[in-house]
């Protein structure tokens, strides 16, 4: 059997080389979407079963025949981190209809157990982003054990809350999400909270925007809208089986604003030192997205029931992380 990639030999070093660890739903639908957006020349995947890993990149490239540029799509294993630029962690099953993502912590934990060792023996120096679920958890956890700085490990977060929530402001509105600033923050899960005092439509402070118009501000009810986004993903679960698409372009947005060096402010999930009155554990926060990683924490000023709704949120997460430090 020929290998997957062996005729696309590239003689010259591939800067933008990304490798996947978990060829399941979401790891290949992130890796779909780097290749389809022009993010990658030579992507990877990991997989414990190596078989799917093996056919998961061959149908990718397949795919690859009818683009206008060359990728390299391969399987492949750990000693192929030590030269990746950035490695995309997306290890781990899928959630079940009624489980939240904290219910995955024990599965979770055990996988990225298994997979630190080898991750690390490799000598990867790179931008780990990590998908897996608890998102925050998993991402502290991968941090210690790779023994990494903060600015290289992180998780995407409340990213993918942010895009639903834009989603669901662009429906209540009826302006286009472009024009809608909004984050979630906390837990990717369901503590998380909306700071409303910061969202803004078009530069404008969303209340201002609805002003004077009664049956848009009966609409704005936050404490709705945040369940509704907390809600979201668990529809697609219960509908469809898994989540991919969403997360899938929230990965290639973080990746373009590491490869171009953006420094774009996205909302991830990292290491807090102080930032927001938290320290010790990873939350879903606004940071500055470049070359460096994640290179600034951007603190905005919550109100004080908002600090109160992500003071809680922060303490779901410390609990599980402390747990995870003893396994």
């Amino acid at each position: 059997m020929v290998e997957i990639g062996e005729s696309y030999k590239v003689e010259n070093s591939i800067k933008r080389k990304i490798v996947i660890i978990g060829a399941g739903h979401v790891g290949t639908h992130c890796g779909l979407t780097l290749i389809l957006r022009n993010q990658v020349d030579e992507l990877v995947y990991i997989d414990v079963k190596e078989e799917k890993a093996c056919m998961e990149a061959l149908d990718q490239d397949d795919a690859v025949s009818s683009l206008p540029r060359r990728v390299q799509v391969r399987a492949g294993t750990y000693a192929d981190c030590a030269d990746a630029q950035i490695v995309v962690m997306a290890a781990g099953r899928s959630r079940r209809p009624g489980e939240t993502r904290l219910d995955m912590f024990d599965s979770s934990i055990e996988i990225m157990k298994s997979i630190v060792g080898p991750l690390k023996a490799s000598g990867f120096h790179g931008i780990l982003l990590s998908i897996s679920n608890p998102a925050d958890i998993v991402a502290d956890f991968l941090r210690k054990r790779l023994e990494m700085p903060k600015s290289h490990v992180f998780s995407t977060g409340t990213s993918l809350d942010s895009a639903r929530l834009r989603r669901i402001l662009s429906e209540i509105l009826g302006v286009d999400r472009h024009s809608i600033q909004a984050y979630s923050m906390g837990e990717h899960g369901d503590s998380q909270m909306i700071p409303a005092s910061h969202i803004y439509v078009g530069g404008v402070p969303i209340m201002d925007y609805a002003a004077g118009n009664l049956e848009l501000l009966k609409k704005l009810d936050f404490d709705a809208v945040c369940q509704a986004v907390r809600d979201a993903g668990q529809h697609v679960v219960v509908g469809k089986g898994c989540t991919e698409f969403g997360i899938g372009m929230v990965c290639s947005d973080i990746v373009q604003a590491i490869q171009n060096d953006e420094k774009r402010i996205l909302p991830v999930s990292t290491l807090l030192e102080g930032e927001y009155g938290q320290s010790g554990i990873h939350a879903g926060v606004p940071a500055v997205i470049g070359k460096n990683g994640m290179e600034r924490i951007v603190e905005i000023n919550l109100t004080s029931e908002e600090k109160k709704k992500f003071d809680h949120s922060c303490s779901v997460i410390r609990g599980f992380i402390e747990r995870a430090d003893q396994m």
